[in-house]
């Protein structure tokens, strides 16, 4: 006889989990379980992609160096063999890490990873699935949308490209004005400036963003390939999310780890982004892999703030 499952038992986080998990395994996601620890050095080579140096290690019997898991995006790769399709995870593990300046925490995050033979359909399925995720965390929700590899080709049509990291940063603060002072210092082009702040500036519905960007494409002289980004603005539309999605360039991410699509999620009552994803595959090639990835975390500590200031979930 079938064990009974009571709800009841489980909070909220839990429930919120749960619904996740049963999203992503519906869209053919299968379960990736990982251990507890790793060898550390899988997380010393990557700390900037981590965002942290602060990770708990411990020696363990046989004299190797370990750590108590900080991440789950690089075990998935690492322990993913290369293969001709894509392969389509899901997880929902508790991860350690600390904030800036505070002692480690026990965090429980769950997301999606979709590794090898990824394209334009697997990048757009992945950023419908955070969208859609976002709307089971709660009804009044936002996804902002980049395309750093689009970002660095103007930077670079702009002859900024010694520059790239300082732009992205600036990017990322949303500081068009050090970025036209920038233009000024290295003598930009007028017409490339503008491009360039016009991008970083955008701001239309979905489905007239290819059209705009690629009006800004022809100012600037870039010729970058805006499909995949036409093909995740497609596939929003067509699922009915596209509503509740803007294009912001000022997504940046570490070019040593990410390309193309990027994305982070919001949801009201919570000021940091409580979803962030996107294209991992210069991350794939430092860690020796062959294809692409595209993946996306939920961070489920950041809704206790909004449990705590009694804020509306679904």
């Amino acid at each position: 006889m079938p064990m009974r499952f009571d709800m009841n038992v489980l909070d909220e986080t839990e429930l919120i989990a749960y619904a996740l998990r049963e999203l992503y395994m519906q869209a053919g996601y299968r379960r990736y379980r990982m251990s507890k620890f790793e060898e550390y050095d899988l997380y010393s080579r990557n700390k900037s992609f981590l965002g942290t140096d602060e990770i708990v290690t411990f020696t363990d019997t046989n004299g190797k160096l370990m750590a108590l898991k900080p991440d789950v995006t690089l075990s998935i790769i690492r322990n993913t063999p290369d293969g001709e399709g894509a392969a389509r995870l899901c997880y929902n593990e508790n991860v350690y890490r600390a904030a800036k300046g505070g002692p480690f925490k026990e965090i429980m995050q769950t997301g999606v990873e979709c590794i090898g033979g990824v394209d334009a359909s697997c990048v757009s399925e992945v950023v419908a699935l955070a969208a859609r995720s976002l709307s089971i965390l709660g009804p009044r929700w936002a996804l902002a949308v980049s395309d750093v590899d689009l970002l660095g080709a103007f930077a670079r049509r702009a002859g900024l490209e010694d520059e790239s990291d300082l732009v992205f940063a600036l990017a990322a603060q949303k500081n068009l004005h050090e970025i036209r002072a920038l233009c000024r210092r290295k003598a930009v082009a007028a017409d490339r400036e503008e491009a360039l702040i016009g991008l970083l500036s955008l701001s239309c519905p979905v489905l007239k963003a290819p059209e705009r960007i690629g009006s800004l494409c022809v100012m600037c002289g870039v010729k970058e390939d805006i499909r995949v980004l036409k093909a995740v603005m497609d596939r929003l539309e067509a699922e009915d999310l596209s509503q509740n999605v803007q294009l912001d360039f000022s997504c940046a991410g570490d070019m040593r780890y990410y390309n193309g699509i990027i994305f982070k999620g919001y949801i009201e009552g919570v000021s940091q982004s409580v979803l962030s994803g996107g294209q991992y595959d210069s991350l794939m090639r430092r860690m020796g892999k062959k294809g692409g990835a595209a993946g996306f975390a939920v961070y489920l500590d950041r809704l206790e703030r909004l449990e705590k200031a009694g804020g509306d979930r679904c």
